[in-house]
Formats: structure tokens, sequence, C-alpha cells
């Protein structure tokens, strides 16, 4: 079997919720980055096998194969085709996996995997229409667990998993405000060194002008600020909307191949996807697995995580990134060095990608050899992937 290798990755600046990429259709955002990388990489369209693409709201204007959508409106060949996939928050993620085990199994020799989400013109939760996505067999397993109300739709949530996270490792409010606040300035200090200007592919707005940085850095927030902030998932609850991730728009994409191939058609390659898994945890507090996540992967990797550069942990909630550095006992300092959710967002079917895309030019910038990313998912889920700066 080949390696898989990463030889591009771009994406989008993450717009606010009714901010400046509301007036972008998700495909054409999606077709922006499949530019991007092809012109940043020098590969020929006409080779992509496939291009894997990470969405959650599949309706409306991301329904029908956004993936394949995607492809034409870049003005690529039609020979190229395109698939959507949902893993909710870590489609993309999954997406870099589905790529990397295809083409080192020799099914293919080039694959774009990515995602988009435009929170904006198709709000979470979209696609439950009628009815709810949860059998009574669901519901029964899960009758009477803390947080669960059965005769709901969506039974339980990520705030009320959040929730119950906070109160198992007992975080304070202001333990999580503090963390969210932090989130906000280490974004804040990377947007200042000029550390994301190789990853994004400024997006040309319709009114003419372009969205050239991530919208969410508040740089005017404060614990004080925080503190004013309600608890929407309880009365009594520690979580606010201060210390969770932004509704947000935004695509990325990333190009995967073999070395082998890469070297015979000119392409660089950034790091080698060096152990890619996924796990799932208690689906009720729903958040937490990305520590077996982790533990998985770094045992299948042969690593400890001490051996790893940087962690990008996605801060659905301040709460999941702390219970993970309590868990794994990394160090906190190679966590979210560039921010994370809190303070840059979160659009859904893209943040796997985008993540990964800064993690990698986070190691590439400080000579890294290991990087970690994992994220929580819809369901207890949770992808982590290993790569290695090449």
């Amino acid at each position: 079997m080949s390696d898989a290798v990463i030889v591009g990755a771009v994406r989008t600046p993450v717009g606010r919720r009714k901010g400046s990429l509301a007036a972008v259709h998700p495909v054409d955002l999606s077709a922006h980055v499949l530019r991007a990388l092809a012109h940043r990489t020098g590969l020929d369209p006409a080779d992509v096998d496939d291009v894997v693409w990470g969405c959650v709201s599949q309706v409306g204007e991301q329904s029908w194969n956004v993936a394949r959508n995607a492809v034409l409106a870049a003005g690529w060949p039609e020979s190229v085709p395109g698939t959507t996939l949902d893993r909710q928050c870590g489609s993309s993620q999954q997406a870099l996996h589905f790529a990397a085990a295809t083409v080192a199994a020799g099914q293919a020799d080039l694959v774009v995997a990515g995602g988009v989400e435009s929170m904006t013109r198709v709000p979470m939760g979209s696609s439950v229409a009628d009815g709810s996505p949860f059998s009574d067999q669901v519901r029964d397993r899960y009758r009477g667990a803390e947080g669960f109300a059965a005769d709901q739709p969506l039974p339980f949530n990520q705030g009320v998993g959040a929730e119950l996270i906070a109160a198992r490792w007992r975080f304070s409010r202001t333990q999580l405000d503090e963390f969210a606040l932090a989130s906000h300035a280490r974004a804040a200090a990377a947007q200042d060194a000029g550390a994301f200007d190789a990853e994004l592919a400024p997006v040309p707005l319709p009114d003419g002008g372009k969205l050239t940085a991530d919208e969410g850095v508040r740089r005017d927030t404060s614990l004080a600020k925080l503190a004013e902030l309600t608890t929407p998932f309880r009365a009594d609850g520690v979580v606010t909307a201060g210390s969770a991730s932004q509704i947000s728009d935004g695509a990325a994409a990333l190009a995967v191949t073999t070395s082998e191939w890469a070297g015979r058609h000119g392409l660089r390659p950034l790091a080698r996807i060096h152990t890619a898994v996924v796990a799932a945890d208690d689906p009720v507090a729903m958040l937490t697995a990305p520590i077996p996540a982790t533990a998985k992967a770094l045992r299948r990797a042969g690593l400890g995580i001490e051996e790893i550069g940087v962690y990008e942990v996605n801060e659905a909630f301040a709460p999941v990134p702390l219970a993970w550095l309590a868990e794994t006992e990394a160090d906190p300092g190679r966590l979210n060095p560039r921010g994370g959710a809190i303070a840059l967002g979160h659009p859904l079917g893209a943040s796997g990608a985008r993540i990964m895309t800064t993690m990698l030019a986070h190691m590439r910038d400080n000579g890294i050899r290991y990087g970690l990313q994992t994220m929580c998912e819809g369901g207890g889920m949770a992808n982590a992937t290993v790569v290695e700066l090449l």
C-alpha cells in the first residue's frame, strides 16, 4: 500500500452569520476554494479522480450533491466526479480520511477533500423538517439519561452536552470564559502577525469588495463582557454563547495523493497523513469522543502525546478542549495556538478541512514534525488525524 500526502491546502476566510459571505451561494464558495487549490498547487483539475466534500445541512442550496455542483461551478472538466458526506462537525475531516485511504489503496491517484457550510443561507437544523431523525428504539435506549427530553424532535443537543461535560469535569464559568478570551487573543495575534495569510483565498463579494480575513475574532471582548452573557442551556449552567463556537460560513479544500504520484507530476508534498481514526462515545453528552479518538490515534501511530508538537481540538464549546486537556495531560501551550472555533468560527461541514489547513501552516512556520487534529461530532463521535510534516 502506498502512502498518502497532502500537496495543497486552502480555505476561505470564515464569515460571521449574516456577515460578508451571506450573499455567496455555498456552491460558489466551494468552487472558489477548488479553483484556488488548483491555482496554488499547479494541479491539473482533469487529473482529479474525485472530490469528497463535507456538508452537514444537505438541503436547499446545499442539496443535490454540493460536491458535484461545486466541480461544475469551478469550471473543472465534466469528467471530475464529486460526492458529499455527513459526519456532522467532522465531515470534511472524514473527507480527508476517505481521500487518504483511497489513494493509499491505489483506487485513485489524486483526490480533493474538503467541505462547505453556509450557516447563514442554510441554517443549522434545516434538514430536520418533519418528524424526528430518532426512531423509538433510539429514544428508548436513552430515555431517562440526564439531558434527554424524549418528547422533542431532537431529544438532546450539543449545548446540553457541553453543560454535562462542564459538570463532570467541574469547570467553572470563569474557567470557560478565560478559555474563550484566550482563543480570541490567540486568533487576533495570528491575524496581526500575518500567520493566516498564506492559507487564505480571499473571497470576491457581489458588492465588488473582498473578504480577506476571518470575521469572528472579537478584539474588544473581555472577561467582564463575557460574564454578562446568559446561560441558554441551563438556568444554573456555565456555558454561554461566548464560550461556544460561532455560527459561520466558509469552505476549505485539501489535495491528497501519493508521494510517488506527486513526484511524477511536480507537486510538492506538505505533510504525510500518518494516522487516521474515528471513535465514538456517549451520544447524550455527545462531545467527549475526542478523548478516546486521541488515545486510539496515538496507539496506532506509536507516538506519545509529548511527541506531538501541536494539537488542534475543535472548540465546539470550551468544555470540550478543556476536558481533552485534563484527560490527555497534553501541554496547554500547544493547543489551538492560532485560536479556535470560539474566535474563528465553525462552518460545520468545512471545519475539519479549515482546521487542518491552519494546523499545517503552523507546523510549516514552526518546523513541527507531528500534529494532531480531533473534533467532536453529533451522535457522540470524533475523528482524529496525525500528520507528519515533510
